[in-house]
């Protein structure tokens, strides 16, 4: 049975992941924090290894990420991660962010299991597998919620390519992230910088979204919407 704990994961950064500013790339340390949450989950005996064989995998629903400071390349980064809760058909996994010893991040991810082939949802946190993985500590994070934007500064549109798709068969997470930075970035460079983020609606190969964004005294707000006009993906840069 697993023992409820804490884990810690090293990186070094790598070149190709820092912008020009020589600082970590906002999608590119979320493609961190799921890569620590997948290593977990399969070290537990419930990650991709164990779930996709069953027709299950895991999908993020939404994102918490708060920095006080961002890495730069070379610099060796260690993420403390712990499962805060499993209920609800939602687990919540929790992060903090270090250089050192000094704490420069933290995070709050939900996450579901989705069924590959109804492409649903479904419960199955009572299975013996779970048992024990929960260690509880809650990580105080205020929850940002998103509105739709009434009008927006630009808008950018992105077709979903063969280089999006993921295992999953549909738009990696860090993709949605990718293309609203590439549409607008904030300058938080020096400051403290919180993104959340918020998928609807999975977008498969071939669809288009259209980014928009809004400008705001405090950041940008985003909203990536289908074909259908349906929301696939929402977020909010914050800059303080």
């Amino acid at each position: 049975m697993p023992m409820a704990m804490k884990y810690n994961y090293e990186y070094e950064i790598k070149y190709q992941e820092v912008d020009a500013q020589k600082k970590l790339r906002l999608f590119n340390l979320e493609n961190y924090l799921l890569e620590v949450a997948g290593t977990v989950a399969d070290e537990l005996g419930f990650g991709i290894r164990t779930l996709h064989p069953r027709g299950l995998t895991w999908i993020l629903t939404r994102l918490s990420v708060e920095m006080f400071e961002l890495p730069t390349y070379c610099q060796k980064v260690r993420f403390e991660t712990w499962i805060e809760s499993n209920v609800h058909m939602l687990s919540t996994r929790d992060f903090r962010i270090y250089t050192g010893d000094k704490l420069i991040g933290q995070c709050k991810s939900v996450w579901a299991v989705l069924d590959m082939n109804k492409r649903e949802i479904v419960n199955c946190f009572d299975e013996p597998i779970f048992e024990g993985s929960v260690d509880g500590e809650v990580l105080e994070m205020t929850r940002v919620r998103m509105t739709t934007i009434p009008e927006a500064t630009g808008i950018m549109p992105h077709r979903i390519v063969y280089s999006d798709i993921d295992y999953n068969g549909h738009c990696n997470s860090c993709r949605y992230l990718q293309a609203m930075t590439d549409a607008y970035l904030p300058d938080y460079y020096g400051k403290t910088v919180r993104l959340d983020i918020n998928y609807s609606k999975e977008a498969m190969a071939g669809e288009e979204l259209q980014t928009l964004y809004l400008v705001t005294s405090d950041g940008v707000q985003y909203q990536q919407k289908n074909e259908a006009g349906e929301t696939s993906c929402s977020a909010k840069i914050t800059i303080n």
